[in-house]
């Protein structure tokens, strides 16, 4: 099969496309046919150094999220069979989304919803399990909370914003300028342009920060929390001492799969209450291009990769 392989750590030019061995479900597994795979800030920080700082063994196949159909099944596996569309997340960056097939776990995949498409599905599943584990499972925001996020035009921002608007939250979304109406559209109650005032000045005693930004907006974001408050972080730990400092609770959020979670975000979903934004649509091939794109971090939504039919 085709795939996107690194052998060595660095800048996007040591992704190659190059034919490989199909790999072949496990026992609780299913190989899937990639239709489309999502590109994530993770797959450009393990390929620039960060997977081998994680242990993980090269040659790697990079790709979290995928959207595609069912090619084959493990032993054991019945929810699941041959042709069924599907999404959600790999098993491992050995066998990632940026290939022809891919290995995922039951427990890791869900029906692709039928009112979208195999691309939008793709952009799906990391972000909103990142989003919906980090302002409900670990933050635990509750109807009539005030909650701020940053980045609220990213892959993962868009995502938070919508689950916590359909929760009942009061949100307020920082992005630049040009993103107001793409914000408040997704439903931000409130909206600042980090390009024209310090969010911090503007925004004071919110319940929640969801920051996707991470290094010193992360540190600016304790300053809007009230007493109590809780500041989850999704690019690396926030400071733990000076959330003791200042009397509130901090935690880092890494996605893990949930099968669980993906079936309540197809209600969301099937309900019009969560919706993808797609930057742009690019073949396998102009992975480089995705990359590039994607460290950029001026993209709006998702990127997603286009593998197969």
């Amino acid at each position: 099969m085709k795939a996107i392989v690194i052998n060595a750590y660095g800048n996007e030019d040591v992704l190659n496309y190059v034919d490989v061995e199909r790999p072949e479900p496990k026992a609780d597994e299913i190989l899937v046919k990639v239709h489309v795979a999502a590109v994530n800030p993770a797959d450009w920080k393990i390929r620039d150094g960060m997977g081998e700082r994680f242990g993980f063994k090269l040659p790697l196949i990079l790709g979290g999220d995928i959207a595609g159909t069912i090619e084959a099944v493990g032993d054991g596996v019945e929810i699941f069979k041959k042709g069924d569309a599907v999404y959600g997340i790999t098993v491992s960056s050995l066998s990632g989304g940026y290939a022809e097939y891919a290995v995922a776990k039951t427990d890791a995949i869900a029906p692709k919803p039928e009112s979208i498409t195999f691309e939008a599905a793709a952009a799906i599943p990391i972000a909103a399990l990142t989003a919906w584990q980090a302002i409900f499972d670990l933050a635990n925001l509750s109807s009539g909370q005030r909650i701020l996020i940053t980045g609220a035009s990213g892959g993962v921002g868009s995502m938070a914003v919508q689950l916590a608007k359909a929760k009942g939250a009061i949100v307020i979304g920082t992005a630049s300028g040009k993103n107001e109406q793409f914000v408040r559209d997704l439903g931000a109650d409130e909206f600042v342009d980090y390009t024209q005032q310090p969010f911090e000045e503007v925004v004071k005693g919110v319940d929640v920060v969801f920051d996707t930004i991470g290094g010193d907006t992360s540190a600016r974001a304790f300053q809007t929390l009230k007493k109590g408050g809780f500041l989850v972080s999704a690019p690396e730990p926030p400071s733990e001492e000076k959330a003791r400092e200042l009397g509130i609770q901090a935690a880092w959020v890494y996605c893990q799969p949930s099968a669980q979670q993906l079936a309540e975000i197809n209600r969301l979903i099937e309900e019009g209450k969560l919706k993808v934004h797609i930057e742009t649509v690019l073949p396998l091939t102009e992975v480089k291009k995705a990359h590039q794109l994607s460290q950029s971090g001026r993209t709006r939504g998702k990127i997603v990769l286009q593998v197969g039919a």
